[in-house]
Parts: structure tokens; C-alpha cells; sequence
């Protein structure tokens, strides 16, 4: 790492600040309440700001940068598709485009061999659906409870989060679901199996309830992200995959966030042994270095739309710069043994020490997680597991949260927090003592969280 670049320049930063507030409207936000930090590098699994603070960076910004920061490869691939060209529409085939999706085609399960590039998770999504629905001729889609899906129009209404609910318009044709969660059971479940096939008939009750022949998919996250990196029980999706066999429903899996190593395997559905009929990715297949997304098409729904036009597009889809990124980082992460390394640090040092402060802390209700994707969830009370915040807290309400999150950035630790619990979401090239100083760094943090149990 360049000293060069790390040297303090605190009034560069504040020049940052100052633009930053007097132009940029952030996302998710009320405008006047944030104070974002002015970063001016990145390197590896660290970041850095003006004053010469360095953080490790264990949410990889929003769980996307899984090659981590400024990988070499990536950075020379981008430049050098910039100088011979940086654009060109969809509708011609160009080298770079056709090898980004080979590529990918190459990875995904089953007959998924026809990409559709999208700039990002949410437009996968979309386009997902719209497929499904021309496909099956159908308007309803169902989605799950405790899920993300994207802040566009039919994403935001599949989510199922508080995040929905302010653009909800509750005619979007969307009917959600409860998805299997054993810690916190809306089936009274004893067991994973119990969880399993009670999940699976709740999911069976609700498609034969709103009508089987007016259900154009079930979209899920294959392991659900945000919503708190829940693994699903073995045999739940292979259930899932059979009841939209059995009544004709496209089985949608979002891996915008699963994909490309962070579950140690090319896409979480390698996991369970289950091929959806479309499969949507973005975020790791270049680590965002420039935005890009897309949907992985079965032959049956490619075939679709063989002599009948897809109403969709976009200006940017399969993007030169971006697909060069793509298969520069593809590539990287096969030369590298990348997924390999997420797979091993997450069996070998990830789990173990998160175990190990669930042990220490009475705050911790419970780890999950597998590869670089885990969760920790927070209670004040482990006997009860109430949370150690309320649903959807805000204000002095999310108080220990709060204090939690503060006490782990000024360890130098950089978290990925949401509601009551912190995932643990480092890069997928994350080495065995950055993982080890960012478990120390929590378990300062969790002695604040502490504070608050029962």
C-alpha cells in the first residue's frame, strides 16, 4: 500500500464534506440528519479518510466488493477497454460483451446459458419478473418476508422490509410469504426439519389460496442478504423448486448478493443442488467497480422470446467498460482460488471465532453464515431473544445499536449493521489476520452491546 496515499490531508477532506453537502441528496436518507465520511482511498479489505483513519472494511461498502478494493487486474482491464472502447449500444455483438457472458454462462446451474445485462441488482430484478409474467401470461409474483429485492418499481415491491412500505402500492400484484428463519420461527418450529416442512406448506397453502394459474413466480433470495443472511434449511428449496414444477410458476432466485463467491461457491444454489428458471446477479460479478447487473436465462424461457421481441432494454446493458471488468474479475477470481479462499476462511476462521464471542458475550442470540456471508444476532435477552433493538428502530430506540456501531469504527472496524445484528461480510480475498483483527475489533464492540442485556 502506497504511504503516499494514506498521508493525512484533513482539509482536502473537509473540501469533500462541503461539496458533498451542498450537492449530492444520498439515498435512504434524511439529508440533513447524515455526516458521510469523506474517504479518499481504498485498497485490499481497507478504506481510508482524510485524516489518516483506516478501516478494515468488513461490509465490502454494500457486500459487493468481493475481489475487495482496487484489484490490479480489474483496474488494468478497465483502462485498457477505455482506450480501445469505452461504449457502444446493446444491439451490436462485441468481443468483451459475448466473453462476460460466456463466462458467466459457464458458472450458473443447469441450462442457465443466455444473459440479459442489466446495470445492477435492482433492473435484474425487474426484468426477472417482467420474463416471468410474459412467459407464464400470469400477474401475481410472490416474495418473501425479511427479504431486499432493489429500490426500483417491481423490486421495492417484492422487498420485505420496512423499506417497502413507503412505495408500496399495494396493486403491484406482489403477495408475500413467511420463508423459513428457525431463531426466529413463524411456525413454532422445533427443528430445521420442523422449519422445512412447515415453511413448505405455509408456501403451498399461500399459492393455493390466491390461485396456482395466476402466479407467474416465486422470487427469492437465495440466502437472504440483508435481511439477515439466513441459510435455509436443507430441503426447502428443492421444495420450493418442486411446487413451481407442479403448477407451472418460474422459480426466480436473487443471487445479487449470494453470487459469485461470497457463499464460497460460485452461487449460493450450488449449495443446495437446485437450477431456478432465471437467476439475477450484480454486485460481485465485478465488485462494482462499474455498475453492472443481469439475469441468467433457462432455455425454456430464452425460447420465449425467440421469434417474439422482449419488450425491455436499456442504453448501458452489457456496458463495454463494465463487462471488461467482469471478465477481468471472473477470471482473477479462478486464477486465485478467490471463491476457494472465502469457502476456507469462513469454515476455518470466520464460524469458529464468531462462536467463540457468542460464548463471551451475552448479547450474541446466534451466528450464521457460510463463506464471507454471516450474520450476528444481537438480543438483550437470550433466553427471550428479544432483539437488542426493536423492529425497524429509530432514534433513541436504536440507542445500542448505535453505540455498538460506534464503539466497532473506532476500533478501525467498518460494520455492516442493520436493525439488530452486524454481518460479518468481508472481501472474498480476505486473509486469515485481517479476519482475526476484525473479530478483535468486535469483541471490543460487543462489551457495548453488553451493556444492554437483561
Amino acid at each position: 500500500m502506497s504511504t503516499e496515499s494514506t498521508q493525512p490531508d484533513p482539509s482536502a477532506g473537509a473540501a469533500v464534506k462541503a461539496a458533498d453537502r451542498a450537492h449530492v441528496f444520498h439515498s435512504w436518507s434524511a439529508q440533513d440528519l447524515i455526516d458521510p465520511l469523506a474517504v479518499a482511498g481504498a485498497e485490499g479489505s481497507y478504506f481510508w479518510d482524510y485524516d489518516g483513519n483506516r478501516y478494515l472494511d468488513f461490509s465490502c461498502q454494500l457486500v459487493n466488493t468481493n475481489i475487495g478494493h482496487q484489484h490490479p487486474k480489474v483496474v488494468a482491464a478497465i483502462q485498457e477497454q477505455a482506450a480501445r472502447l469505452c461504449t457502444i449500444a446493446p444491439g451490436f455483438a462485441v468481443d468483451v460483451r459475448s466473453e462476460a457472458a460466456r463466462l458467466i454462462a459457464e458458472r450458473t446451474p443447469g441450462d442457465l446459458d443466455k444473459i440479459f445485462f442489466t446495470n445492477g441488482g435492482a433492473e435484474a430484478v425487474e426484468n426477472a419478473v417482467r420474463m416471468a409474467r410474459l412467459h407464464t401470461g400470469r400477474p401475481k409474483v410472490l416474495s418473501a418476508y425479511r427479504s431486499y429485492h432493489g429500490a426500483t418499481a417491481a423490486a421495492i415491491n417484492l422487498t420485505g422490509d420496512p423499506r417497502r412500505w413507503p412505495s408500496d402500492t399495494g396493486s403491484a400484484g406482489v403477495i408475500h410469504f413467511w420463508a423459513p428463519f428457525l431463531y426466529r420461527s413463524p411456525f413454532h418450529a422445533q427443528s430445521e426439519e420442523q422449519e422445512c416442512e412447515r415453511a413448505l406448506a405455509h408456501l403451498e397453502d399461500t399459492v393455493v389460496f390466491e390461485g396456482p394459474q395466476t402466479i407467474a413466480a416465486i422470487v427469492l433470495e437465495t440466502v437472504p442478504g440483508t435481511a439477515g443472511i439466513m441459510v435455509p434449511p436443507p430441503g426447502y428449496l428443492a421444495g420450493v423448486r418442486e411446487i413451481c414444477d407442479r403448477h407451472g410458476i418460474v422459480f426466480v432466485l436473487d443471487e445479487v448478493m449470494a453470487g459469485f463467491g461470497r457463499t464460497g461457491r460460485w452461487f449460493a444454489a450450488d449449495h443446495f443442488g437446485v437450477t431456478p428458471d432465471l437467476l439475477t446477479f450484480a454486485k460481485g460479478v465485478n465488485s462494482g467497480y462499474v455498475p453492472l447487473g443481469g439475469v441468467a436465462i433457462s432455455a425454456e424461457i430464452a425460447a420465449t422470446f425467440g421469434t417474439r421481441p422482449y419488450p425491455g432494454g436499456l442504453t448501458y446493458s452489457g456496458h463495454p467498460l463494465a463487462c471488461a471488468s467482469a471478465v477481468a474479475t471472473i477470471n482473477a477470481m479462478a486464477e486465485e482460488g478467490i471463491v476457494e479462499n472465502a469457502a476456507r476462511v469462513g469454515e476455518d476462521v470466520i464460524g469458529p471465532g464468531l462462536r467463540a464471542l457468542a460464548e463471551r458475550h451475552p448479547s450474541v442470540g446466534e451466528v450464521r453464515g457460510m463463506g464471507v456471508f454471516w450474520a450476528v444476532e444481537l438480543v438483550r435477552d437470550r433466553a427471550t431473544r428479544e432483539p437488542l433493538v426493536p423492529y425497524n428502530a429509530a432514534g433513541a430506540a436504536g440507542a445500542p445499536m448505535a453505540a455498538f456501531t460506534a464503539a466497532c469504527k473506532k476500533s478501525g472496524l467498518w460494520p455492516f449493521v442493520n436493525m439488530n445484528r452486524t454481518h460479518v461480510v468481508p472481501p472474498c480475498t480476505v486473509t486469515e489476520a485481517e479476519v482475526k483483527e476484525g473479530l478483535a475489533a468486535l469483541d471490543a464492540a460487543l462489551t457495548v452491546a453488553d451493556e444492554h442485556t437483561v
